[in-house]
Parts: structure tokens; sequence; C-alpha cells
């Protein structure tokens, strides 16, 4: 793989050896002869060497090195605040699925904290957990400011491992595996000093920006690579966009009128998307500083259309980051002038310098192995068994199979048994009227949840029935994560899942009944939970 780009030579050989000599040898002879001849030679000689054009100096990325660790810290502080608003809904005590019950579970399974690296290990109760994503949020933001950046960054990676580790199923999602590997991978690439100012700044060393450019390889690369491993047939025709915009788990607004675009421009748009996803992985390791700067802007402008059109949380913003360390000095200064001392730095070689590089070659060539086994072998290699609990080397790929139907599960309760109301969530569709919701980069895990649910069976989902159990005792934590509760005064009864195929509107349904969403098929997708209900005497 080439990586030439930062591999030039970084002395310039600027010295003019040009050098400018009179022998000035003047020859006067004056001989008195039959013929008077005056013989008079002054003769000049210069001699030319050639002026040796200066190299071209060795790219710097001061600038990219600092704003990047800035976004991360900003990414970071969006994903913990928006965790933390869930958590004790999601893993408390009283929550859908509660930390404690898997530790102890697991701890009586004899599992050991190295195979759930977590704070949570240690205690799990709900001081701890608001106690775990605080410090966590504190660290971003420190990390944000460029106070302490390295130790900032390795706290806040162990914060938010310590809930992927234990919140299963709704800490699961790829973009949280990304953003341990982000933050893990950045800790070898900012600098080691209290407070990271942009003066000074010093240039990251040049393998630990190489370990990010791979990780944004890997990333785009095997984004557009499952679609076609999966042989999935609405990919390989290019038809997949006429599905997604309506059977992605949280569209916005903004998706219903992608999906009146005509099926032409949905090809279109689907065969630019794979050009992306295959082009920009190679242009970046390209020896010209064009190529990367067409890589950024190519990625940068495919997470804004995505994000335009579906909710990804902290995704979009986490991918983008990735793209900042492509750009060097030469670009970025310009509107940075002034603030950062973006000189080449001395061309010195001793051996203090060279152990920088030791630390992320590693992590290239694990995530390598991760990568080469899972795209092209038959699985992830035994021998890397010890690293897979940190959830810091994966492999990555959104939608390998496009979903051609939009199955949506709403809970209703009921106080009599013949009465059935629903309970609305704050992101998901529900109502038929109610526009898709923008939420960004806010990660709502129980509505995202809700929707891999209906893709599945009841009882391979036991948060589920988890949650229309706290429900059913209106328990305030969980009732938080919802948009609208229909029995505030007293809980229901009994308690039910039905699932129906959602489909939007088109521009005639709309107009007519004001609609965004129509259903159809429904059908109980989980059997009633609660109490028997009497049914109301007749007797006088």
């Amino acid at each position: 793989m080439a990586i030439g780009a930062d591999a030039g030579a970084g002395a310039g050989a600027g010295a003019d050896t040009g050098a400018d000599t009179d022998t000035g040898a003047g020859t006067g002879t004056d001989t008195d002869t039959d013929t008077d001849t005056d013989t008079d030679t002054d003769t000049d000689t210069v001699i030319v060497t050639p002026a040796v054009t200066p190299a071209t100096p060795r790219p710097t990325y001061a600038v990219s090195s600092w704003l990047f660790a800035r976004v991360l810290g900003a990414v970071l502080l969006i994903a913990f605040v928006s965790l933390g608003v869930q958590a004790r809904g999601l893993f408390g005590a009283n929550g859908v699925m509660p930390i404690a019950m898997l530790v102890g579970q697991a701890k009586r399974a004899g599992h050991s904290f190295w195979q759930h690296p977590s704070a949570l290990w240690w205690g799990s109760g709900d001081t701890m957990i608001s106690a775990v994503w605080v410090v966590g949020m504190i660290a971003a933001l420190a990390l944000l400011l460029g106070f302490v950046p390295k130790l900032a960054l390795a706290v806040s990676w162990f914060a938010y491992l310590s809930f992927v580790s234990l919140g299963w199923p709704f800490m699961s999602f790829q973009w949280d595996v990304l953003l341990l590997e982000v933050s893990f991978t950045a800790f070898f690439f900012v600098p080691l000093r209290f407070w990271d100012r942009p003066r000074g700044h010093p240039d990251a060393h040049p393998i630990a920006r190489w370990a990010l450019w791979w990780l944004l390889f890997r990333l785009v690369f095997r984004s557009a690579w499952v679609k076609l491993a999966s042989g999935d047939a609405a990919w390989a025709d290019l038809s997949a966009l006429s599905y997604h915009y309506w059977t992605q788990p949280l569209p916005t607004a903004l998706a219903w009128y992608a999906n009146l675009l005509p099926d032409w421009f949905q090809t279109f748009s689907c065969a630019v998307m794979f050009a992306v996803e295959f082009g920009a992985p190679i242009l970046l390791w390209l020896p010209w500083a064009w190529g990367r700067c067409t890589a950024a802007a190519a990625i940068v402008a495919l997470m804004i259309l995505i994000g335009l059109t579906g909710n990804y949380g902290f995704f979009n913003l986490c991918t983008i980051a990735l793209c900042i360390p492509l750009l060097d000095d030469r670009l970025l200064a310009r509107f940075a002038r002034g603030r950062f001392d973006v000189s080449p730095p001395p061309d010195r070689k001793t051996k203090w310098n060279a152990w920088p590089g030791v630390a992320p070659a590693l992590v290239i060539i694990l995530s390598g192995a991760v990568f080469v086994s899972g795209t092209f072998g038959r699985g992830a290699p035994r021998w890397l068994g010890p690293i897979y609990p940190f959830s810091t080397f994966n492999n990555y790929g959104l939608f390998a199979v496009m979903t051609t139907e939009r199955p949506e599960i709403e809970i209703e309760g009921t106080a009599d048994g013949e009465i059935w109301k629903p309970y609305r969530f704050r992101y998901k569709p529900g109502a038929l009227d109610r526009a898709p919701v923008w939420n960004s980069p806010h990660q709502p895990r129980l509505d995202w949840q809700m929707w891999f649910a209906a893709l599945g069976d009841y009882r391979r989902n036991v948060w589920l029935g988890n949650l229309m159990r706290r429900l059913l005792q209106a328990e305030p934590t969980v009732l938080r994560l919802l948009d609208q509760n229909p029995f505030e005064e007293r809980p229901p009864k009994q308690i039910r899942a039905v699932i129906y195929r959602y489909e939007f509107t088109d521009t005639e349904e709309r107009k007519a009944t004001s609609n965004w969403w129509k259903r159809r098929d429904r059908a109980l997708y989980a059997p009633i939970l609660g109490v028997e209900i009497e049914p109301p005497s007749t007797g006088e």
C-alpha cells in the first residue's frame, strides 16, 4: 500500500552553488619587430553551475491534528450526553435491561473483568452508572478544550467501553464501537501535554496519522464491500434507494421527499454512493494532496446527504472527524493564519523519535488482521480473541442487506380489556399524521432497538418483554424514554405489542389525508402481559 504522501524527503537542499569566477588573465604583449604588432588579449572565463531546485518540503499536519482532537472531543461529548439522559431508563436497577443483572449473570457463569472490561464490573448501581457517564462527559469536555488530551482520551475511552461491554443490546450499534476504535487510535495521535494550544501544537507522528487513515479506509471500503458481498439483489441492481428512505430505522422529514424522486435518479444515486465508497478509500492513499482532499470532500458530502435523510446518531460526525487528518497545512493554514506555527519540523533522526511509531504500527497490524480475515477470510482468527472484549479493532458495514418492507411495532395498554391505547415513542414512527422527527446527533437507543425487534421474533428480544413489564409497573425512568404515556393516572392492567406494515404516503395520499405514513396488516407481535381482567358485572 503506497503511503508516499508522507514519505517524501524532508531535506530542503536549497544551496546555490553557482560560482562566478573571473580569471581576468589580461596579457599585454608588446613586441618590437619589423612589424609593429600590438596584441592585447583580455579573457573573462565564467563558470556557471546550474542552480539546484529546492526540494518540496515535507507536508505538515499540525492544523488538522489539532482540529481533529477538538472535533473528536465534541463527538465524545455528544455521545456521553446522549447516553446519559437514557442511562437509568435503559440500564438502571429498574431499567429495561439492568446492568446489575447482567453483571450478576456473568459472575455466576465464572466470567472475569477481562471478558467484560468495564468500570461497572466493580459496581453497577444507579449512582455508579451516573458517575461513569459523567466522568466520561467531563473527560470529553477536557479533550474538546485541549486539556490533558491523552489522559482525557484514555478516560473517555474506558468510560464508554464500560457501557459497550455490559450494555447489551442498546450499546451494540456500529458507531459505538467505531467511537471506541477512533478514540483508542487517536490516543497515539494527540500530543502529551497539559494544554494543547494551537500555537506550538506539534505535528503527529506519521504512523499515528496513517493509523487514522487506515481506519477511515476500512470503514468506508467495507461499507461498499458488504453490500456487494452479501449478494443482495437490491444492491446488485442499484434499486436499494427505492426502499431505503422509508425502511431505514429513523428517517427524517426530508426522506419523505427523497422517496418521491424518480427511479432513474435513485439508481444514479446508488451508483454514485458505490463510486464514493470504493473510490475515496483508494484516493486517500495517493501520494498527492489533491487525492486526499478529494477523498475527504467526497466522504464528507456523502455523510451530509445521509444525515439529511436519516438519523444515525453521531455516526456521520465521527466519520467526518476521521476525514480531518487527511488535510495538510498548505490547505488549512490559510484559515488559521497566525494561530499555528506550520513551518516544517526539523529533519532530525535519533533513537528517541523512532519509538512513538511503534504503538500505532501495532494498531495497524492488529486492525489489518481483523480486516483481512473478516473481509476476505472465513472470520476472525482465534489468536485475536483476547482483544475482542475491548471492542477496539472492528469490521464495519451498514445495511449489507437492504430491507424492502417496514414492519413497525406498536405497544398498547388497556384498563378494561376493550379499549387499547398506544404508547407513543419520541422518535420512531407511530401516529400516521406525525412527520418523521429529526433527532441527530442524539442516539435514541430504545427507538432504534424497536426497529430491529420488528425484523425478528419477540423470543429473541428478551428486553422487549422487560420493557412491557416496566410499563405495566409505570416505572418513571422507563416512561421518560417515551413521548406519551396514555395511562398517567394509573398503569394499565394488560399490555401487548402489535405489528403493522408501514410505508410513506405519496403526494396524492398526503394531500388527501395529511398523513406522512400509511399502514396495513395488523397482527399480534407478542403475547399479552398483565393480570386477568374481570368482565364487567351485568347484575342489578
